[in-house]
């Protein structure tokens, strides 16, 4: 992995002052990424992200990401369509630390959040940067949001880039309440702990209409799936969202009662959104 370089100011102005940023930063750039890792198959890059944001990714050179080996297969199947600036070997790609992944950009109760600011010292010295997750946009259900937050106080300019958001896909296509949701992460793997959780969550959707989205694991799918039917009362609906962009996607919404009949659940293998509401 390489290092992220850094030049020294020309002024007096400390480099990782407000001040400095404002006068010679470069721009944060959230660089969304195909909804296909991990899945048997991948997308044509160009079916899924436009042309702008592929030129963008295409020109930038400094990056912090959620797993460096991902982004280099990102930034590979970019080059087959926009040349890059720079080769990959020569990429300056740094990742974000595993406590991040584990504990959360905003770290877990009771504990600092991580502070980033350090990782943007290429956009203080002038670089443009990106941030990429592995699917999706970065910094929403993925890790990234410290760093945005970091650029907001260091005066980097911060812009996101157009791309697929697997939450708001699921969420559109659902038929559930787009006019007020909240997204939940992933619930508990304890069965008793996730059961409570569930009607937690159902409770919350029925009695104030706001849609109730979450996520797992894809080899923990089917258990959760099972855990919903089994729950959940029967004229609650729920939504699942998997393979989303991909060929064989599937998108789906029924009652608690309906799915019973027909209960079929989630590919194992597929990053699936679940939803459910009233």
């Amino acid at each position: 992995m390489s290092a992220p370089s850094s030049r020294a100011p020309t002024s007096g102005t400390p480099a990782g002052s407000p001040a400095f940023a404002r006068a010679a930063s470069g721009t944060l750039y959230l660089v969304p990424a195909p909804l296909d890792f991990g899945c048997a198959r991948q997308v044509p890059l160009d079916s899924v992200l436009p042309a702008g944001t592929l030129q963008v990714a295409a020109r930038l050179t400094h990056w912090v990401c959620e797993n460096a080996k991902s982004t280099r297969a990102y930034l590979a199947r970019v080059a087959a369509l926009h040349p890059l600036a720079a080769p990959l070997q020569q990429q300056h790609i740094t990742e974000l630390p595993r406590a991040v992944h584990k504990k959360g950009d905003h770290g877990a109760q009771g504990m600092a959040a991580f502070d980033a600011r350090a990782l943007l010292a290429p956009a203080l010295a002038g670089h443009d940067m990106g941030l990429v997750s592995e699917a999706g946009m970065p910094a929403v259900a993925d890790p990234g949001s410290s760093v945005v937050r970091a650029a907001h106080a260091l005066g980097v300019p911060v812009c996101p880039l157009v791309g697929p958001v697997s939450l708001l896909l699921a969420l559109a296509a659902s038929g559930l309440n787009g006019q007020n949701f909240a997204f939940t992460g992933y619930l508990p793997q304890d069965a008793s702990a996730r059961a409570q959780r569930i009607r937690a969550l159902e409770a919350t959707a029925l009695q104030s209409g706001q849609t109730q989205l979450f996520i797992e694991t894809p080899y923990r799918n089917a258990a959760l799936w099972q855990a919903l039917l089994q729950t959940l009362q029967p004229r609650t609906r729920v939504a699942l969202a998997s393979g989303l962009t991909l060929p064989e996607a599937r998108i789906a919404c029924k009652t608690v009662a309906e799915w019973r009949r027909d209960p079929s659940p989630p590919e194992p293998r597929t990053p699936t959104v679940f939803g459910i509401g009233a």
